[in-house]
């Protein structure tokens, strides 16, 4: 019989989720029955999104989550042993699965990532690099030439959407919470300009990185940074919408009106869940694969260690601690 530890949410979250907000807990699981199979997770994911969509679940809930996992044991022909898959299993150590019944942004069995990493499988070749991927292009439909905006350009999909712009021959800003997140964005990525939205006066810094404006803006953030990003688009310019993260703990938020701005810009603004692009899921991350493969695409990752420190791992993700993804090590 195989024990699994789970964290449970056992508050509503108030504000900025507080460790007391959560429990781990431990159950036995039982047998497995026909077409099941039991993982163990290796790498975790922690992401923006857990935050507001956690609100949709009771309190006493499992966190969710994506996960990369071994198959440890198998009554499914299908999925062998030793196999290593993608599952969105949560915040679990251990999970009984039934892959015939799931979709493959639920459960995926990873192709061979050669000298990559796995954990590559909760961010730039899984759901994160697929909402930079299909976000982007998609929505926002960049050409050769234009200027991108990328708030939160530091984090998962952030930096892998700045580096997608380059690579379609675009011109890159991106707006990240450092002096040492910006020199990494345009040192080591390759964006034409980074600034520090804490310390900068952000008008005035983006009309000097883009006098002629701003054609696609990618936006993470919301809030005031997204408004002052509104107000220097050009004519028919493009907004893809993936987060909002900088109201996510606010109890009360206040920003500016934008509707006048999409009227005489004739500006496109569109909000997306990756889930739409489901039929075309390994399309995303086979492509990702290869990008970074060729060096096209370049990786950071923040780790933490032990299971038990999900809940910290979380916390600080909200905060900007991270360069990258967030991954935990099981």
């Amino acid at each position: 019989m195989v024990r699994t530890k789970k964290i449970i949410n056992v508050s509503s979250f108030k504000g900025e989720p507080k460790l007391t907000d959560f429990e781990l807990v431990e159950e036995d699981l039982p047998e497995l029955k026909d077409g099941e199979i039991l993982i163990e997770a290796i790498y975790l994911s922690v992401d923006p999104y857990m935050r507001p969509y956690m609100s949709r679940f009771p309190v006493g809930s499992l966190m969710i989550g994506g996960q990369v996992a071994k198959i440890i044991e198998s009554k499914n022909a299908k999925f062998p042993v030793g196999s290593i898959v993608f599952s969105q299993s949560g915040w679990s150590t251990h999970t009984i699965l039934k892959p015939d019944n799931l979709s493959v942004n639920e459960f995926t069995m990873l192709p061979d990532f050669g000298s990559q990493s796995y954990s590559l499988a909760v961010g730039a070749c899984g759901m994160p690099g697929n909402t930079a991927y299909f976000g982007f292009l998609e929505i926002c439909q960049p050409k050769e030439g234009e200027t991108v905006v990328v708030t939160a350009a530091a984090g998962a999909v952030g930096s892998l959407v700045g580096q997608i712009a380059k690579i379609k021959g675009c011109k890159v800003i991106g707006f990240a919470g450092s002096d040492e997140k910006c020199a990494w964005l345009e040192n080591e990525l390759g964006f034409d300009k980074a600034i520090n939205y804490k310390t900068k006066d952000l008008a005035k810094a983006l009309k000097e990185a883009a006098p002629k404006g701003v054609d696609c803006y990618f936006d993470n953030v919301g809030g005031e940074l997204s408004s002052v990003i509104l107000h220097q688009m050009k004519p028919h310019g493009r907004i893809s919408v993936c987060g909002a993260i900088s109201g996510y703990n606010d109890q009360q938020v206040m920003v500016p009106a934008p509707q006048g701005l999409f009227v005489w810009g004739q500006l496109k603004m569109e909000g997306f869940i990756v889930h739409r692009w489901t039929n075309r899921w390994l399309e995303g991350i086979n492509q990702m694969l290869s990008w970074i493969s060729e060096g096209k695409i370049k990786i950071e990752e923040t780790y933490t260690e032990g299971f038990e420190n999900m809940p910290q791992a979380f916390i600080d993700m909200l905060n900007g601690k991270n360069t990258g993804k967030a991954v935990v090590k099981a």
